[in-house]
């Protein structure tokens, strides 16, 4: 199976998804007014995001003082809002980031009792040595049998290998798991390049069917480009970016979905929506 099988036909070229990541667990007003916090804030982002050529929204919720927060009754109020709004024209993929806050278990049972259609897990927070990775593995086969679509965070080349070694000895349960590549980290003024991206692509590196790129600063645009010309696909959003190619800041995250849509199809690349994703991931209902 390659990043083909998104494909709806013999002989297509396989589509590529956007992703918008809106809000994060670290930036708040104060970053950018435009930033969605609230259910309903997030549905109007999700609105917008959705005509703008998004398939799939990741979404943060935050505590009464605007922090990161891990909550099962507030991941399906928000969830329920973007339904309202866009029905299931999107996917809906909560996180289960830490941002230092959480622990594994803690992480695993929000997630549980959430009960999403799609889960984003940092493997290097999950698994952050051998001792963690039965339950990890019991935590994926739960997932499985609940048609929750994991997509696993790589944050360096090195995790990949380790993902795929652990495919290897049996412990993830999907043949074909999707996985994100973080091209940077979560520190001020990082910027990616789409030279970042090579090293996770290397010949001695596992190829993931599904695999999908986030990247820092001005050159977003440019870095999930190149990931999605090479078969993977997309994740913008302020998250991790506010600017747009040409420098200025975006008003919006649908600016950023609308820039990046509008760069692959100048490149002959057709834009993904929901339903594809699912096939892809196998969360029809």
């Amino acid at each position: 199976m390659t990043a083909d099988s998104i494909a709806t036909g013999p002989g297509l070229i396989a589509p590529t998804v956007i992703a918008v990541a809106p809000n994060g667990g670290r930036r708040g007003k104060q970053d950018h007014p435009a930033l969605p916090i609230g259910p309903q804030e997030l549905a109007r982002t999700a609105a917008a995001c959705l005509e703008a050529g998004a398939a799939m929204i990741h979404t943060h919720v935050r505590d009464r003082d605007g922090g990161h927060l891990l909550d099962a009754h507030a991941y399906r109020e928000t969830t329920k809002a973007i339904r309202d709004a866009v029905g299931e024209r999107l996917i809906v993929q909560i996180t289960s980031e830490a941002v230092g806050r959480y622990q594994p278990a803690e992480q695993m049972a929000v997630v549980r009792a959430a009960r999403p259609e799609a889960v984003s897990l940092a493997l290097r927070e999950l698994v952050p040595d051998a001792a963690h990775e039965t339950a990890f593995a019991q935590f994926l086969s739960w997932l499985k049998s609940e048609r929750i679509a994991p997509q696993i965070i790589l944050y360096a080349p090195e995790e990949a290998s380790a993902l795929a070694a652990m495919q290897q000895r049996g412990l993830v349960p999907f043949d074909h798991i999707p996985v994100l590549y973080v091209l940077g980290r979560y520190t001020p003024g990082q910027v990616s390049r789409p030279a970042d991206l090579p090293p996770f692509l290397a010949q001695d590196r596992p190829r993931f069917a599904h695999w999908m790129v986030c990247a820092f600063g001005r050159q977003e645009t440019a870095c999930v480009t190149a990931g999605a010309l090479l078969g993977g696909h997309a994740r913008v959003g302020f998250e991790n970016n506010f600017t747009l190619a040409d420098g200025t800041t975006a008003k919006d995250n649908a600016a950023l979905v609308a820039a990046t849509k509008g760069v692959l199809i100048a490149c002959g690349v057709r834009i993904a929506q929901a339903n594809d994703l699912r096939a892809a991931w196998s969360i029809q209902g």
